[in-house]
Formats: C-alpha cells, structure tokens, sequence
C-alpha cells in the first residue's frame, strides 16, 4: 500500500503508524511510517520537539514515533484500537495552558504486512465553540453521570453528597477505588475530598504514603499538556518504571493493576485529580469517557467549595494567633445545638484566661500585650495537640478535647496548670468539665467557665500586685 500517497490526500496534519501485533494481541513498536506536508512541518519545527532544545532535523520515515509525538500511554492505547483491534477512535485534546482544542482522529487501514498493523493518526485544531461533546462520547455516559453530579447542585452538605458523586462514579467504572483528592500548592499539601471502595478492595490508600504530596504532582509531569494519563498494559508499567520510578514503586506495593487518573482544574488553575483505580479494562474508552464528564461536570462545584472553605477559614481564624476565633466557637456551638453537628462522647471543655494582661498592656504597651496572647496560644497547643482551641474573646480561650479517657484528660489539664502558674511568665486561670455524662455542650461552657472565674478571682486575691482589673 503506497502510504504516501494516502496521507498527501488528507487535508488535515496526517500520519500513518504501523504498530507491531504481539502473539498474545498486545502491541509492541509503533512507527511512523508516512506524514503529510502538514506534519512534517510539525515534525521538524523546533518549537514543537518532544524534547525542548533538541534539533530534530529531517522528518525521516519508520521512526519510533516518540521521536515526534509526545509519549503517552493514552496514544499508545489509542493506536492497538485503532491498527490492532480495527476499531476507529475520536477524542478531543485539550492543551490546557494555551486552551487549545484538537480533534484527533486514528482511523484504522485494511492492510497487513507480517506482525504490522496500521492506522491513519488525523489532528485538526478546532474551536472551543465548535467541540461537540456528545460525538465524542455516549449520550448515555453523559446522562448517567449527569444524574449523579447533579446532586451536587444546592447540597447543603457538600462533603456527604461529594462521596456519594464518587461513589456513584466507581459503579460506573467498575473499579476497586475512586478518589478526589485536592492539593495546595503554595502549601505543598494534598488532602482526600472522596473516595468510594469497593467491599473486596485490597488496593493500600494514598494517603497511607509519607510522600503523598510528591506522587501525586509528579502525575502532572506524565500528564504534560494532555488531558489525563491512563496505565493498564504491562508496556504502560514500564513506561511508568522508565519515567516516574517512585511512583512505579508506590504501584506495586499498593497492588494496583489499572489506574486513570484526570487533573481537576478551573480557569486554568489546578486543583487536584481524580482517579479510578482497578477498573473494568475491557471498558477502558467508556471509563475515560465517563471521568471526562465528570470532571466537566464537577470541576466549578469543587471550585466553590474551595472557595467558601478558603472565606470560612478567614471568618473563623483568629489573625493575631492562628487558632479559631469566636465565630467559629459561635458556630460549633449553634450547629451542636441544633444537632446539625455532634461531638462525641466522652469529650472535656477548657476555659483559659490569661492573667495579668492588663498590667502588661499598661506597662509595657499593646504590642506586648500581644505578644503575650500568641504566647499562650502556642502553650495551649502544645498541651491540646491536635485539639480545636478557640479564642473566646482578648485574653480568654476555650477548648473541647475529644477523643480521650478522664485519666489523660485530667493529665492535660494538671500540665496545663503546671506550665502556666509562673506570675511573671504565661499564667492562666482554668476551668474544666469532662462530660461523660448527660451534660450539654451549654452546660459544660457554663460549668467550666464558673469555675475559671473562681480560679481567676482566687489569682488575683494571692497576688493584689497583679490585679488591674478595676483600673
């Protein structure tokens, strides 16, 4: 079959690839073995090198095609559907940082030479406004994940209905796991938002993994300006072993035997990934399909729900010290109340007030005065690691430590006490309840606040020197 000759009649950038059939139907090399004028300019342009700041040279025939076309594991799939399997293939590429789109096409020839298989690779630039999603995929995907990302819309809590979306979407997939996890960059943080298992999942959790926050960006690197990057075939995993080795090794402690994972972005700006993890191979393409859609249709949701989370972390924290601030304590304990929120039983309740803060302040001005406050919200989290401590109002804090016996409770608070009787250091007045009875989140405020009081006032009348409080 003359090649050439058929991809010189192709308007579009063209090539064909022969892609070597393995005995088992698996594929081995894939070469390019005719491009049009079109894609030979692409090829020996220096701005489009797979490599950047490598000369190409001459378009030569029967090169690897990694040679002038990205390497990816998603093309490779594409091209054993397209020249092994006979199936002809349609998908969009968006190149994200420029907001590109491209309509690529792998048509497959009717023509064999040994073990060689062939397909015609089409790419045509197209505009935003002319993509029409549903050529590319189901209108049946598009309508079953629409049913479930619609309860997004209106939720009053995003946290439970975003596990039941990915719930839904790792039904849809067939896979052991599916997860949503969200990443801070200027933090150098990723955190799981959802994730859907399967009873029988075997598959250890990414956040199990010191180095979580590396694995995971270091996706973005094999993504590159695709859409996502798709493992499954034994070639795929040692392209992953030949590029990414620390994830290759993460793979195969975690027993993962297919994985597709999507960046979440909006407006151009990351915001994590999505990914399924053991899925039905024998529907790879609708699985894609199906995580495509999703991120469509979830993207701006988890945007806003960034957002509200990035305005409800300045409502609720306290700038001069960190910790929460009176609206949140406000609001943990309208919404405890109301029974919108629980905590769970057995829980204790501290009040903490700093004593002498106004000798400070009159002495050694408000600058000081401050520095006194963050000093003794640092000792309050040392002593209550990892608990929620809220600054009540100027020099009073309060804080509700769950998840402890009333020995380890009591402990704290006698540390407590021990670190912070010195007059002229971080002193504090404390009260104290531990509720292990039918005690409310009110009365236990009210309880460990009288007795604060009583210590405060028993402070003052030890040490008169001290007591500014009237002046």
């Amino acid at each position: 079959m003359d090649f050439q000759t058929f991809v010189d009649g192709l308007k579009p950038m063209a090539c064909v690839l022969s892609v070597e059939k393995k005995e088992d139907g698996g594929y081995g090399e894939i070469r390019i073995v005719a491009g049009n004028k079109p894609f030979v300019e692409f090829a020996e342009h220096p701005l489009f090198a797979v490599t950047p700041g490598t000369i190409i040279g001459k378009f030569r025939k029967n090169n690897l095609y990694d040679k002038y076309l990205p390497k990816t594991p998603d093309f490779e799939h594409k091209c054993h559907q397209s020249a092994i399997l006979k199936k002809p293939v349609h998908t969009y590429l968006n190149i994200n940082v420029a907001n590109l789109w491209f309509n690529l096409f792998f048509l497959p020839l009717d023509y064999e030479e040994g073990n060689l298989c062939y397909c015609a690779f089409l790419n045509e630039k197209v505009d935003v406004d002319d993509i029409d999603m549903a050529s590319s995929s189901s209108m049946n995907i598009s309508n079953d994940v629409m049913k479930t990302c619609i309860k997004l819309r209106g939720s009053s809590d995003f946290k439970a209905t975003i596990n039941e979306v990915i719930h839904d979407v790792r039904k849809l997939c067939g896979a052991e796991i599916c997860t949503i996890s969200l990443v801070n960059q200027s933090e150098g943080t990723l955190s799981l938002l959802a994730t859907s298992k399967a009873d029988d999942c075997s598959i250890r959790p990414l956040d199990q993994y010191p180095n979580q926050y590396d694995v995971t960006m270091s996706w973005l690197d094999m993504i590159g300006e695709r859409d996502s990057v798709l493992i499954q075939s034994e070639q795929d995993f040692e392209y992953v072993k030949e590029v990414n080795p620390q994830w290759y090794q993460t793979l195969i402690e975690s027993g993962v035997k297919s994985i597709i994972i999507f960046p979440l972005r909006h407006n151009w700006e990351l915001m994590g990934f999505i990914w399924a993890t053991n899925f039905d191979t024998n529907n790879t393409s609708r699985i894609k399909e199906t995580l495509e859609f999703t991120t469509f249709f979830i993207s701006s949701e988890i945007a806003s729900y960034i957002m509200l989370k990035k305005l409800e972390h300045v409502s609720y924290t306290d700038m001069l010290t960190g910790v929460f601030n009176s609206n949140a304590m406000n609001s943990m304990i309208l919404d405890v109340v109301s029974k919108k929120s629980f905590i769970p039983k057995p829980y204790g309740v501290v009040f903490a007030d700093i004593n002498g803060l106004k000798r400070v302040n009159d002495e050694s001005g408000h600058q000081a005065g401050d520095i006194l406050i963050k000093k003794a919200a640092l000792l309050l989290q040392e002593v209550f690691l990892d608990q929620d401590i809220y600054r009540a109002g100027g020099d009073e804090f309060m804080i509700v430590v769950k998840g402890c016996t009333k020995e380890e409770f009591f402990e704290k608070i006698d540390e407590l006490k021990e670190r912070t009787s010195d007059p002229d250091k971080v002193c504090l007045s404390v009260g104290c309840v531990f509720n292990d009875s039918d005690l409310s989140i009110r009365d236990c405020l009210r309880i460990s606040d009288e007795e604060m009081y009583k210590n405060k006032d028993k402070f003052y009348e030890d040490h008169p020197e001290i007591d500014r409080r009237k002046g």
